[in-house]
């Protein structure tokens, strides 16, 4: 089995949702499922965490992630690119996977984790990551870009069939978006001139249930609550 090391992003500048990483939900601050998944999936070498904030640290450390230095200001930024803090954590390790694991996603567990792990190391050479993904709710087909007085559809149809704007959501073609669940990638990716978080070989990993659904805006808190209190979720067990 290749090693492997979780990264979980906790920047401390949330703008939509104020201090959402350390947020408290079912008894623990957010971030302690994320790594408590990380450990229980025992796919990693090490789970690490990424942050600029000292409470978030805290926290973090608390709940037994590595936290080695904070994160530099200048790529802490609401801005900065993922590829620059992964890049700033990987350049001391030498594990040959890594996984991006977003504390927003609280339903995330240890079985999706193991399921991309497993895919990514199953395809092998023929990838350069994984990355978790779920059909669009809303087609982009029936997206529509306004010019002046008129609008037109954001993607045409590429024969003369019927427009995709005017057929049912079911005869349309398959779409999916990704989501902030999980990313995984060979290390080989931050190599070379123009180094990523994903590679060009992006294999899918297609998130089930509520997995993921992930905290950006304010009522997505309320909402992660209901799903736990009606039984329609189940976090991941800290201990």
């Amino acid at each position: 089995m290749p090693s492997a090391v979780a990264l979980v992003p906790a920047r401390g500048g949330s703008q939509r949702v104020p201090g959402k990483n350390v947020l408290p939900l079912g008894g623990h601050p957010l971030i302690a499922y994320t790594i408590a998944a990380a450990q229980e999936s025992g796919v990693f070498d090490a789970v690490v965490v990424s942050t600029d904030s000292d409470k978030i640290a805290d926290v973090a450390r608390s709940y037994g992630a590595e936290v080695p230095g904070l994160r530099p200001a200048e790529i802490a930024t609401a801005t900065s690119s993922d590829i620059d803090w992964v890049l700033h954590v990987m350049q001391e390790r030498d594990e040959e996977l890594f996984a991006i694991l977003r504390p927003t996603s609280p339903f995330r567990g240890a079985d999706a984790i193991r399921r991309a792990f497993a895919r990514l190391v199953e395809v092998g050479e023929g990838a350069d990551s994984i990355r978790a993904v779920e059909l669009v709710r809303q087609h982009p087909g029936k997206m529509w870009v306004i010019e002046d007085d008129l609008m037109r559809p954001l993607i045409e149809r590429p024969d003369e069939g019927t427009p995709w704007h005017s057929m049912q959501y079911a005869a349309l073609p398959k779409v999916y978006v990704q989501n902030s669940s999980l990313e995984m990638a060979w290390r080989r990716v931050l190599d070379g001139e123009r180094p990523s978080i994903a590679g060009n070989r992006v294999v899918p990993f297609l998130t089930e249930g509520s997995e993921g659904f992930s905290i950006d805006y304010p009522d997505d808190v309320a909402y992660a609550e209901r799903l736990v209190a009606d039984g329609e979720a189940e976090l991941p067990r800290v201990v």
